[in-house]
Formats: C-alpha cells, sequence, structure tokens
C-alpha cells in the first residue's frame, strides 16, 4: 500500500513539474511552484527529489525510456533500412504526440544548456554514435546514397519535431482550430515523411552508387 502511494506522489511531481517546466523553463521554475502544483508541501517535494537538476533528468528518463528500448532493438536487427526508417518515424512521431510539451520543453533548454540537455539524453541510452554506424553500413552495402549520415538523422528529426512544436499555430492557421482533424493530419503523415525520407537517400540508378 505504502509502495502504491508511493509512486501515486511521484507520478503527481513529475506531472506537475512538467507543466512548470514547459511554461518557465529550468531557469524560471522554483521548487516551491511544483510543489504547489503537486498539491503537496515542499519537504516531500524534496524527499522525492532533492533538487530541480535531479527533477529534470526524471521527466526525460520517464520519457525516453518508453521508447529507447525499441529503437536500440530495431537498429541492432536485421530490418531493412525501408523497415527501420518507418519504426524510428512510428514510435518518435508516437512518443511526441504522446508527450506534445517535449519539443518546447526541449528548445528552451537547447539555448540554456545544451550539454546539460545532451547528457541527460545520452543517459537514457541514446548513442547517436549507433545510428550513425547504422546508416554508414547501408552506405558501405550499396543500399543508400553516400552522405553525412549526420545529415539523414537531422533530416528525420526536423520532420518529425516540427508539426508538434509548431501544433498550436498550424490547428489555427490550417485546420480552423480542430484539434482532432490536426491529430488525424500528424498520424497520416508518417507515410509522407517515410517516403520522403526514403526519396531522398535512395539511390536511383547505377551511377548514384558508391
Amino acid at each position: 500500500m505504502n509502495e502504491i502511494k508511493k509512486d501515486n506522489t511521484e507520478d503527481k511531481i513529475l506531472i506537475a513539474a512538467q507543466k512548470v517546466f514547459t511554461k518557465k523553463g529550468m531557469d524560471g521554475s522554483r521548487m516551491q511552484e511544483i510543489a504547489d502544483e503537486a498539491g503537496i508541501n515542499k519537504a516531500l517535494l524534496h524527499y522525492y527529489f532533492r533538487t530541480k537538476q535531479k527533477l529534470f533528468e526524471a521527466i526525460f528518463n520517464k520519457v525516453f525510456e518508453k521508447i529507447y528500448p525499441d529503437l536500440n532493438s530495431f537498429i541492432q536487427s536485421e530490418l531493412s533500412i525501408e523497415e527501420k526508417i518507418g519504426i524510428f518515424i512510428e514510435k518518435y512521431t508516437g512518443l511526441l504526440l504522446k508527450n506534445p510539451f517535449l519539443p518546447s520543453f526541449i528548445l528552451k533548454e537547447i539555448h540554456r544548456d545544451p550539454e546539460f540537455l545532451a547528457s541527460v539524453i545520452k543517459s537514457t541510452g541514446v548513442n547517436p554514435k549507433e545510428l550513425f554506424a547504422m546508416f554508414e553500413n547501408e552506405m558501405k552495402a550499396g543500399n543508400i546514397k553516400t552522405m553525412d549520415p549526420k545529415e539523414i538523422i537531422i533530416n528525420l528529426l526536423a520532420l518529425c519535431i516540427f508539426p508538434v512544436a509548431a501544433g498550436p499555430l498550424m490547428e489555427v492557421m490550417f485546420f480552423e482550430n480542430d484539434k482532432k482533424k490536426y491529430d488525424n493530419f500528424l498520424e497520416k503523415r508518417k507515410k509522407t515523411v517515410k517516403e520522403f525520407i526514403l526519396d531522398s537517400i535512395s539511390i536511383k540508378n547505377s551511377q548514384d552508387k558508391p
């Protein structure tokens, strides 16, 4: 029973911290504000998370731990590059749609302290070198164009992140403030993004081959 109560309190804190961090960023947020949002006293908040930084890291870990095991397994798998890119888009877009606060949250922290943010993301198990190696192996095998793998990854991230980050504006400008219509559009867009990326890296004729 105590364990259930502990889990519930921790979840309440993480949800509250997410709201406060999203509105004010890391520097602008105060532990007292987070405690108030969670409906607990500050002493209890410090019992669970001693510092604001630990709380910040916990939010990232909670979000990314849901996606990393799947991503890691597909990177190491024998699936085709087409299948791998499709899985990445499905998983990553799904993560963003379930956590729409994440893009703006990350953008705030990119400008505040990019090194700290990178260390937090890497601590969840995300390793860019594994992704680079995956694409480089596909290039050596002649399956995709020879290019900087960072170009592919940045294109993938941009195409997945921007529509979610700009969601409130896109809904107003193009979807008459209808969130349901925009969410449906984002679901269908997964296929568009996959086709766009594959078209940009595919070897169209023998002259493109390394």
